[in-house]
């Protein structure tokens, strides 16, 4: 019994010394995670306390992100509160792109709070670009090659003669306007419409190469950056090239439809006077023939004539001889007209 209960004793131990040593192992897996992250927070004075970087992992915050965020702002002079780091990593947002971008800013003594930057972030613009493209300007294509497929922007002038060029727009980004701001689609698309609106107006198309630059200052002259999120610093014109005679063209066009237009219209009269004609012969023969049903009649006429008394038989003989000295008339004119003809 006493063996038995030693046995039972000594195997309990081993069991309390088994899951002693797991959870010093368990300890020692947690301070060795952690300790490295605490002791370089305490070394660069970034006040992140050692159960705050557990509490973040309980949070499910990345505590290696939010330190390194906290010590580079620390770092750089910034006073950041690690709770905001945390509650815009929560957000969705990218704190060390976020701290990347106010340390820029510091640097180029730009107006970019906290606040904005988040704001930003969480819009789901890249706001270390932002500030990197306020101290950097940048160049934009006008029209963009890789969108449109196209590299000039074609318009054309009062004299007819198409015109075609390329831009390039420097601009930088208005902080202020970035959130809620139209991006480099809108800037591109209203340059382009300044182009076309400035070539249109010029009298010539000599008159935009003599003077290119002319184009550049009216656009300019628009105010094209309002409501964007960047900043129109200059516009120059690339390059000027010639295209179509479009005027001349058009007028090909449209003298080729109104001969056309006449041409219908001319068919549309032949049509109608040989409707007429055919009209007018059908009326031809229907007058003959109320001729030929009257003539009919002047027998019955010449009989009634003569049973009543009112004609008699001298009168007669002297209406057949003046109808045969008219037919004979007619007979002698008819062969002097075709002889005069041959």
């Amino acid at each position: 019994m006493r063996s038995h209960f030693v046995a039972q004793t000594s195997g309990m131990q081993w069991v309390l010394i088994i899951g002693a040593l797991l959870l010093l192992l368990l300890i020692f897996s947690l301070v060795f995670k952690y300790i490295n992250l605490w002791f370089r927070a305490y070394l660069t004075k970034a006040d992140i306390g050692f159960m705050h970087i557990i509490g973040m992992s309980l949070r499910k915050v990345n505590p290696a992100t939010i330190v390194d965020a906290k010590i580079a702002a620390v770092q750089a002079g910034l006073k950041l509160d690690t709770h905001d780091l945390e509650a815009h990593f929560l957000a969705g947002g990218n704190p060390t792109k976020v701290v990347r971008a106010l340390i820029a800013s510091d640097r180029a003594d730009l107006e970019l709070t906290f606040k904005t930057a988040t704001g930003i972030d969480l819009a789901g613009r890249d706001v270390l670009e932002a500030v990197q493209t306020c101290v950097l300007p940048k160049v934009i294509d006008c029209p963009d090659a890789t969108a449109t497929g196209r590299t000039e922007v074609a318009a054309v002038a009062k004299d007819g003669i198409q015109v075609m060029a390329r831009a390039r727009v420097t601009v930088r980004t208005n902080l202020p306007r970035l959130v809620g701001g139209a991006t480099e689609e809108t800037i591109i698309a209203r340059v382009g419409e300044g182009i076309v609106t400035s070539i249109g107006s010029a009298l010539s198309h000599k008159e935009v190469l003599e003077n290119p630059d002319m184009i550049s200052k009216q656009v300019l002259q628009k105010g094209l950056d309002a409501g964007t999120a960047f900043e129109i610093l200059s516009i120059d014109i690339a390059d000027v090239d010639i295209g179509e005679n479009i005027g001349a063209k058009l007028q090909a066009d449209q003298a080729e439809a109104d001969k056309r237009v006449a041409q219908a219209k001319a068919e549309e009269r032949r049509a109608m006077a040989v409707a007429r004609e055919q009209e007018m012969a059908a009326a031809v023969t229907e007058n003959r023939a109320k001729v030929v049903l009257a003539e009919a009649e002047v027998p019955k006429a010449l009989a009634d004539a003569f049973r009543s008394g009112n004609l008699g038989v001298m009168d007669y003989y002297k209406m057949k001889n003046v109808m045969a000295d008219t037919a004979m008339r007619e007979s002698i004119s008819e062969d002097q007209d075709s002889g005069n003809e041959n």
